[in-house]
């Protein structure tokens, strides 16, 4: 094999292969009924223009019978009036007709015969196109119920190219939904440690901090008020050692909270004037 040969039947089993994917079964069976359709009607179409020539051969044929019946009387009209040359004559015409005659009947008997096996290739035609649209039909039902069964069984097994499709969707969106979860506690963090101020609180970062001095001196008289009701006011004894060991205790222990801050009240003050000339 050649290679221009190689290469058109490499191009043809392409082709080939391209049209059995794309041809679509229940379209290929309505086709071939068309077609078979098609074929009765020109079946039809051929025996009424033979039965159209047959009728025109046999008007011809009738003209002819009576030609000659014409003939015939003027042959014998002639004999009467004793003109035997005339009488020749109308038979000789007479013989003429009654030839042409015979070549008309023989063609009308062709075409009698060609009728009829076109009629009985109609019949035959016509019941092969009967068999044929309940097979059609019967296939077709056969093909759109195992397409329904794999539509079926592929959405239940994911198997499909529009389930891979909608998985990959779910997928996506599953991505989406969880970096959106963690930008939004990543964010709840940032603000609850306050790198990330509000920007619909009215406190401003100054306010923050006066609330935090302000509590800070709320503990400091509730310290006070402690000491006193103890009787371990400034003034006051210092106590025994084992009292010494607990306070040192309890300031080591509130010295080491992180959350301990020591706001030193002059700066606030000076903050505070600050913003008012600037407010000015």
């Amino acid at each position: 094999m050649g290679i221009l040969s190689r290469a058109s039947y490499v191009i043809r089993s392409k082709l080939n292969a391209v049209l059995n994917r794309a041809e679509d079964p229940t379209e290929t069976l309505d086709y071939s009924y068309e077609q078979l359709r098609d074929e009765l009607q020109d079946v039809k179409q051929g025996i009424a223009d033979l039965t159209t020539q047959k009728k025109r051969l046999e008007i011809q044929k009738r003209r002819l019978e009576e030609n000659v019946e014409k003939h015939n009387e003027q042959a014998r009209q002639a004999v009467e009036q004793d003109r035997e040359d005339l009488a020749r004559q109308a038979l000789e015409k007479k013989k003429q007709k009654m030839s042409q005659i015979e070549d008309l009947e023989g063609q009308i008997q062709d075409l009698q015969s060609q009728q009829d096996q076109l009629v009985e290739q109609k019949d035959e035609l016509q019941k092969q196109i009967e068999q044929f649209r309940t097979k059609k039909e019967t296939m077709k039902a056969r093909h759109e119920a195992a397409k329904a069964s794999a539509r079926v069984n592929e959405a239940m097994t994911g198997a499909g190219d529009e389930m891979q499709d909608i998985n990959q969707a779910i997928e996506r969106a599953e991505e989406r939904t969880e970096d959106m979860e963690a930008r939004s506690q990543a964010m709840d963090e940032l603000r609850e440690d306050g790198v990330l101020e509000s920007q619909i609180s009215d406190e401003s970062s100054l306010e923050r901090e006066l609330e935090e001095v302000r509590q800070k001196g709320s503990v400091d008289a509730e310290l006070d008020t402690l000491k006193a009701e103890m009787g371990k006011a400034e003034d006051g004894d210092s106590g025994s050692s084992d009292a010494d060991v607990s306070e040192a205790e309890l300031e080591k222990e509130l010295t080491d909270e992180s959350t301990q801050v020591d706001v030193d009240e002059s700066e606030v003050e000076s903050e505070l004037d600050e913003l008012k000339e600037d407010e000015k």
